[in-house]
């Protein structure tokens, strides 16, 4: 079997159990198994498969045909300009989240020296990819959970940041480290009662205090910005990913906490996605 057989035989399987993306994913599956790229692949289509790497490609698609996470089989996931190592005890990063970095970019010139925190850090994508395009700033980044944690300190490593950026697994009830230039934050944001209703790829395999923000989606928002209002510096800026008709009544807590001059961006789907805010 060659490699245009197999991926004809992975994209079949994979679209008898309705995969919609079941050619790329079988692409993506294959470029795993044999640690190459897409385009050697593409190029090398009549190259013969050992039967070892036969037989982990087939192993990867019944893992995809059951809805688990593409990222999840490969082990990362292309955000911003770098890739980052995932697995089921973080959210996997999405194009959306890349609204915040690049606006927080737009608010750190070249040459700036910013302290930067990063609330519920995950795999800590976000964080990393300011701190790689942002030489002279520092970072922070703190979650719950122990294992997105270590996650996030090897991809600190990995790309040569772990100087430059610290972890901490903590509540953000019980963090006082210090005060903020810039404050960042994706927070679960999805009602309880909604969490269900995902794609079955993330309600099912995405960790579930990732996605989660209570009854009305904005319990964890309201402790981030609480917190943050005593994390932060006077005039410094908090920035926050929401969901798309959250924008109201988020508005309405920061301005509670002390943070005006909020202004709304929109992701490329054009739907409400982030707010920034000023600590006056």
């Amino acid at each position: 079997m060659n490699y245009q057989e197999i991926l004809i035989e992975g994209s079949k399987i994979l679209k008898l159990n309705n995969i919609k993306s079941f050619n790329l994913d079988s692409e993506l599956i294959l470029s795993s198994t044999l640690k190459i790229g897409r385009s050697n692949i593409i190029l090398n289509l009549e190259r013969k498969i050992k039967k070892n790497e036969k037989r982990n490609f087939f192993n990867l698609i019944a893992r995809r045909k059951k809805n688990e996470p593409i990222a999840y089989i490969t082990g990362y996931k292309d955000f911003w300009k770098n890739k980052f190592k995932v697995n089921s005890d973080v959210l996997i990063p999405r194009p959306d989240s890349e609204t915040l970095v690049e606006q927080v970019l737009n608010e750190i010139s070249i040459n700036s020296k910013k302290k930067i925190l990063d609330i519920g850090t995950g795999s800590g994508c976000i964080i990393i990819s300011i701190l790689n395009e942002r030489k002279k700033c520092i970072g922070d980044g703190i979650d719950i959970s122990k294992n997105a944690i270590k996650l996030a300190k090897y991809n600190a490593k990995i790309q040569h940041l772990k100087n430059r950026i610290k972890f901490f697994n903590t509540n953000i009830d019980n963090f006082h480290l210090g005060k903020y230039d810039f404050i960042v934050s994706n927070p679960p944001y999805i009602k309880f009662s909604e969490i269900n209703g995902l794609d079955r790829d993330v309600r099912c395999y995405e960790p579930k205090i990732a996605l989660s923000g209570g009854i009305d989606g904005l319990s964890k928002i309201k402790l981030v910005v609480s917190k943050s209002s005593n994390l932060i510096k006077k005039s410094g800026k908090l920035f926050l990913e929401v969901g798309s008709t959250q924008a109201r009544e988020v508005i309405k807590i920061l301005q509670i906490y002390g943070f005006y001059n909020n202004k709304v961006i929109k992701d490329l789907g054009k739907k409400n996605r982030c707010i920034i805010s000023t600590k006056m």
